[in-house]
Order: structure tokens, then sequence, then C-alpha cells
């Protein structure tokens, strides 16, 4: 069959393509490898000027809803008016869910969404052979998806990953939870929490880890042994779960107890200016740099030259916390040896003393007297980095976990495996 006669699962993501979530253009990409069709409906333009050279390899078609609401509101209400005229009865019914959300809430973005949905619909679903809708994340666009299954008769499906878990408001993932067709998570420790949310009610919750390209992270075998100056690496966004502050406190530690490091962070977000006036404040800024965000070759690049790899992750004040970030993979299948903290799922890949070393998290002199081991015992280091290895190659091969997903989908969609 042709791509056109094929049946084509919708994806509804935040945006499309983003520099943070490689996870999801990966994913794209190897279910068009195993011969789905895949139709991407993006709720914003990309907002870097570059994109990982993975995407140029995608062949999915990519629609973009109008992302605000007051400039085009009357595109907004043009669709939604055919909508209305064509099917009185579904649209007031998925009007009605979407004033329960709202009450619950107040917030405005409910009817963005629901308008969102509307234009999709109406405007970008005929003739495009979706028969499944499915979401990246269980925040705005799980809730687009919703509206847009009520509206148009389909199912809806969503994979949640970390803070669209933890900051939503509780009775709205439950209802979410309750409507979907099935959910997929990355962590166990994720599958868990919505487990006890929906308490017994709802879709299937499948946990499917993200992975990494293994080609793509990978270094010459054998151990390069640390030596002063060490080089200390952090790829995150600037933001409180990363926990950023403890990061440069326990450098400042190290440098304060004798030892000659550099620290570089590759990465941006709301918090920059905070960062880096932190940063000041410690007066670090001849030992630390930062990058901002770096293409995939830079980011190998610095992997290859660093001696550890750190991260402060911790719950932030709104709940918000990370799943297993992919960087802690991308670091151990490149052999630079972790430090992080216990939390959230990270202990699902990060052994402590096995496969990296795991410490409280907000605590810098335990996060800095890891680092310091790692820098400086070779025999644990060498031990660490290839069992880090050996762990990411067995049991993190993106390709191993979209089979399971692409399994998943068959078995839930059946229309997807159609002749």
């Amino acid at each position: 069959m042709t791509g056109r006669e094929r049946p084509v699962l919708g994806m509804v993501l935040k945006g499309y393509p983003r520099i943070s979530e490689t996870f999801i253009s990966n994913e794209i990409l190897l279910l068009e490898q195993l011969g789905f069709t895949v139709h991407i409906f993006s709720m914003r333009l990309p907002r870097e000027n570059f994109s990982h050279h993975s995407i140029r390899k995608i062949r999915a078609r990519a629609d973009y809803l109008p992302e605000s609401l007051l400039i085009p509101l009357p595109r907004f209400l043009y669709h939604n008016l055919l909508l209305v005229r064509r099917n009185p009865r579904i649209y007031l019914k998925t009007l009605k869910t979407a004033l329960r959300r709202f009450r619950r809430t107040r917030r405005p973005a409910t009817f963005k969404h629901f308008l969102q949905a509307g234009y999709l619909v109406q405007r970008l679903l005929p003739g495009s052979g979706v028969c499944h809708l499915h979401a990246h994340f269980a925040h705005s666009p799980a809730s687009v998806a919703l509206f847009s299954a009520q509206l148009s008769g389909l199912d809806f499906s969503f994979t949640a990953h970390a803070k669209d878990i933890y900051t939503s408001d509780p009775a709205q993932l439950r209802e979410k939870l309750a409507l979907a067709k099935f959910v997929v998570t990355c962590t166990e420790y994720n599958r868990q929490h919505l487990k006890n949310l929906a308490d017994g009610d709802g879709a299937p919750i499948y946990r499917v880890y993200h992975g990494i390209d293994i080609g793509l992270f990978s270094r010459p075998s054998g151990v390069r042994l640390s030596a002063a100056p060490y080089r200390l690496l952090t790829v995150a966004r600037m933001t409180a779960k990363k926990g950023l502050k403890t990061v440069y406190r326990s450098v400042r530690w190290l440098c304060d107890n004798g030892y000659d490091v550099r620290h570089t962070l590759i990465g941006d977000g709301e918090e920059r200016k905070k960062t880096l006036a932190f940063i000041d404040s410690l007066a670090l800024t001849g030992v630390a740099r930062w990058c901002g965000t770096q293409p995939h070759e830079v980011v190998l690049d610095h992997y290859r030259q660093a001696d550890v790899f750190v991260l402060g992750c911790e719950v932030a004040a709104n709940g918000d916390r990370d799943g297993i970030p992919n960087v802690l993979l991308e670091s151990m299948a490149m052999g630079v040896p972790v430090v992080a903290t216990s939390i959230s799922a990270i202990p699902e890949l990060v052994q402590d003393g096995e496969t990296g070393l795991l410490v409280p998290p907000g605590d810098h002199e335990k996060l800095a007297r890891a680092m310091a081991r790692l820098l400086t015992e070779n025999r644990l280091r060498e031990e660490i980095i290839r069992k880090a290895r050996e762990r990411v190659w067995r049991y993190f091969d993106n390709r191993q976990h979209i089979r399971q997903l692409a399994d998943i989908y068959r078995s839930e969609i059946p229309a997807l495996t159609r002749k």
C-alpha cells in the first residue's frame, strides 16, 4: 500500500521539532521504519533555528495548530461553527466536557485547547487517514487529543512523561486516564503513580522506557583515566528540578578542597538569569562555563572530553521532577561516569556503586565527594564505566523499546493493522 492508503497514527505534540525532545522525534522515526505512517499535529511552531539531523529523515507530515487564542480567533470560530452545523449534539457534549474541566481549574487554556481541537478535526483531519490520536505529554497535548477524539469519534491515548504528570491537577489527569484508550509512560515510578491516581479505574498503563540510539552515543572501548584539570559536565534545562544550585555548590566545594576542576553547562531555560547570577555569587566565573543550547554534534564532543557527568535533580516546589533524564543514558553509553541524585526513577537506571553514584537531593557536599571519588579512584571509575555501558546497551536501546511500543499500538489500535 502507499503511505496515503495505510491507516495513519495522528500524533499531537506541544511543538515540533524541539531540541529538548529528541526522544519524541526518535520515536516517530523508528515507528516509520517499522512501517507506521504518522501525521503530526503540533500546537506550536519550532522555537529553535536548528534541529537534529534525525529530523530530516522523518517523512511524517506536520500540520500546525494556531497557538494563540486572540489573533486566530476568526479561524477558530469559523471551523468550530462548521462542526456545530455538522453535528451539534456531539459538539455540545464535548463543550460540556470542556466546561467541566474549566470549572475544576479556572484555566482559560481549556477553551483554547477545545478550539484547537475543533480546528484540528474540521480543518486538518478530513482526508488524513488518521484512525487514532496519540498525544505526547499528559497536559495540554492530551487535552487537545481528548477533545479532538470526542469531536471526531476517534479513540485517543497519550504518553505521560514527567512535569506533565506531577504538576497537573490530579482530578484533570484522573479524567484523562479514565477516558483514554490506553496510556504509556516512560518509567516504572511514573506507572505506579498513575495507577495509584487512577485507583483501579481507567485505561491500561504501559511502561516503555525511552532509551537512546546506541549507535549515536558510542565511544572507543577502554577507559580514559582522568587528570587535572578535571572536566565536569552537566547537560540540563535551567529549571528548578535540575538542582543546578546544588551542582554549583558542589563545584565550589571541590575548588575549596583543592580539586582543579572546570565545569560546563549545556542548556537553557526559564531560570537562566537566576542561574548565571548564582554562579557569579559563588565566584565561579573562572571555573564554570555556560554554552547554551547546542546541537547533537557539539554535545557529543563535550561528552568525549568530560571526566564526570553530574546532575543534581530534585523535586521542585510545584511538584515537578525528572523521570530518567536521557542525558544520563547518553553519558553512560559514552563512557562518562555519572553522579546523580536518588529521586524519582533515576535509580531504575543508575545503581549506586554499580553503574554510577547516587546521593540524596540537595546535599552538595555528598555530590562533590562522589565526583571526587570518580575522578581519583581509578578502579572504581573503571568498574562503573564498564557496568554502566553494559546496562545501557542491554536495557536501554531505543530500538528495543520502540518495538515494544509498536506492539502496544498494534494490539490497542486494531485499525493500524488493517490491510
